[in-house]
């Protein structure tokens, strides 16, 4: 691999020690107590500003697990805040399956999925209890290990298919419905990375049979739908078997966008990436490096002209003339995997280093300025 030149180690961490600070200041928030255990409860806040500043989401939640058990060695109140962050998801279960968090809190009637769960939330909050126990052990309010283990069985009972063995969009979904069923994932939930650390620490090889058919629906679309792009649509449809999978239609669950690599999809670059950099997994890295490759033609190496959203045949989508850090420090982490992509690299590191825009877009960043950096690790 490699990694961002013209940056000292010391520069690229104190930049993550500065997006960090600006990250917590901003988004983590003191949510009461805990009547338990009495501690401070947490939670990562869904904006700077009301309305959304007063919303938090189980994919906040699970960003924020990961991000402050990663920086405990620079923040002393990280396993404090960890703590509260957990217990904070703890109060809030799912209404269907016991261990998750509901997506969202508060809950609005119109709420799609009502009070149960998403599953890339309950994915980063596991994996999050996995880095606590790897940082932290034992001994303390939380017994990370034990905590991890029952958010993995959870999702395995309520958020993975029975037979395509593949991510459910949430636990409100039926396996064999018509429409959204246990064929359509969506793309950011193919954590290939995460399945096979799942399958490490719980010791469960069906968390590899997950992997494996998420690998083997990127390839699918890779090949049959975006062969110059590698692009990845947000929603999929159809991946039985995973060989058949196809682009979801407009309007499938979120608006026009949702066949095309938009606001869910931004985010595989760095999920996919990160496998093939930890795992050394062919798949994961052959995937990772066509966007990359893709990319780097595209803007000549220049990170200030990826645009906001891209049909998957690479053209951009209608609306989409504006720069958003979410849709740039992705690719970074899948260019670490060629040398050709250095310009490209060094491009997306200098405009990533000093971003700060809102929740999503700075909870992302953040994540891949770990990777990055060489920050990040999953267990």
């Amino acid at each position: 691999m490699i990694r961002p030149s013209g940056f000292t180690q010391e520069q690229q961490d104190a930049d993550v020690r500065a997006a960090y600070d600006a990250w917590k200041k901003d988004y983590v928030k003191e949510a009461g107590k805990d009547p338990t255990t009495g501690r401070t409860l947490y939670r990562v806040a869904f904006g700077k500003t009301p309305p959304k500043s007063g919303v938090t989401v189980s994919e906040g939640q699970g960003y924020g697990m990961v991000i402050v058990a990663i920086m405990a060695g620079h923040d002393p109140e990280a396993r404090a805040l960890f703590d509260g962050l957990y217990l904070f998801a703890k109060a809030h279960p799912d209404k269907k399956t016991p261990g998750l968090m509901q997506w969202r809190v508060p809950l609005e009637a119109a709420d799609h999925g009502g009070g149960t769960s998403a599953f890339d939330g309950d994915a980063d909050i596991a994996q999050g209890l996995i880095l606590a126990h790897a940082q932290w052990g034992g001994g303390g309010v939380v017994p990370y290990k034990e905590a991890a283990k029952e958010v993995i069985a959870a999702q395995l009972k309520g958020c993975v298919g029975p037979q395509s063995r593949l991510p459910l969009l949430g636990n409100w979904v039926k396996a064999d419905d018509k429409k959204f069923n246990q064929y359509t994932p969506r793309s950011s939930d193919l954590l290939p990375s995460h399945f096979r650390t799942w399958a490490k620490f719980s010791g469960d090889p069906v968390w590899n049979t997950v992997a494996d058919n998420c690998s083997a629906v990127v390839d699918a679309l890779q090949k049959n739908y975006s062969p110059e792009s590698g692009l990845l649509p947000d929603f999929i449809i159809d991946a039985k078997p995973p060989s058949a999978a196809k682009p979801a239609g407009p309007k499938f669950l979120e608006g026009e966008n949702d066949g095309a690599y938009f606001y869910n999809a931004g985010r595989d670059p760095w999920r996919i990436g990160t496998d093939a950099l930890l795992n050394g997994n062919a798949a994961s890295t052959a995937q990772a490096r066509k966007m990359a490759a893709w990319v780097r033609r595209a803007t000549g190496g220049d990170a200030a002209k990826i645009k906001a959203g891209y049909k998957l045949d690479g053209k951009p989508v209608e609306g989409s003339d504006y720069s958003s850090i979410f849709f740039v420090s992705p690719f970074g982490v899948a260019a670490m995997l060629d040398q050709e992509n250095q310009k490209l690299l060094d491009s997306i590191y200098g405009k990533s280093r000093k971003s700060r825009q809102e929740y999503y877009e700075d909870s992302v960043n953040l994540l891949c300025l770990l990777v990055m950096t060489g920050n990040y690790w999953e267990m």
